[in-house]
């Protein structure tokens, strides 16, 4: 290191702005003359704010509809479970044709009358649908949306 390659921060302090003419930096305190940004709370704008003309955000136009991240469940009617036996859960109701995918939410509401005796295992049923399950000798057991099995 050598000594006319010292650089001396020593007595420095900040330009005090506004503070009269003598100073340097008197009167408009280096902002010029006049306009927004020579006013106080100029730096403050909202985001995307484009100088009093419409915002960015209100000028594009916006894609129509909403897409849930939680879909609603398939819905099975009582009427539509007599043709089934035995123990009844999604991949019996969707080997039957009576929702779509084995693994999505499944509720159960009465519509029609049950006569067929199943054990019906699925994520939702009405009150009144458990009620007619039991009515004709079956039973309601809430499970889980069963998971894809990932391929090795």
């Amino acid at each position: 290191m050598k000594y006319h390659k010292l650089s001396v921060n020593a007595n420095t302090r900040p330009n005090r702005k506004g503070r009269g003419i003598a100073a340097g930096q008197g009167k408009t305190a280096g902002r010029g003359t006049k306009g927004q940004k020579a006013r106080t709370g100029h730096s403050k704008m909202p985001a995307g704010f484009m100088g009093g003309q419409r915002a960015i955000m209100q000028a594009i136009p916006k894609l129509k509809g909403f897409k849930s991240l939680h879909p609603k469940a398939e819905v099975v009617y009582t009427e539509n479970l007599n043709t089934l036996s035995g123990e009844v859960d999604n991949f019996v109701l969707a080997e039957a044709n009576l929702i779509t995918s084995p693994f999505v939410k499944v509720k159960v509401i009465t519509r029609g009358e049950l006569t067929a005796k199943i054990s019906l295992k699925t994520q939702f049923a009405s009150k009144t649908a458990i009620s007619a399950l039991e009515k004709a000798g079956g039973s309601f057991q809430k499970v889980a949306v069963p998971g894809r099995v990932k391929a090795a």
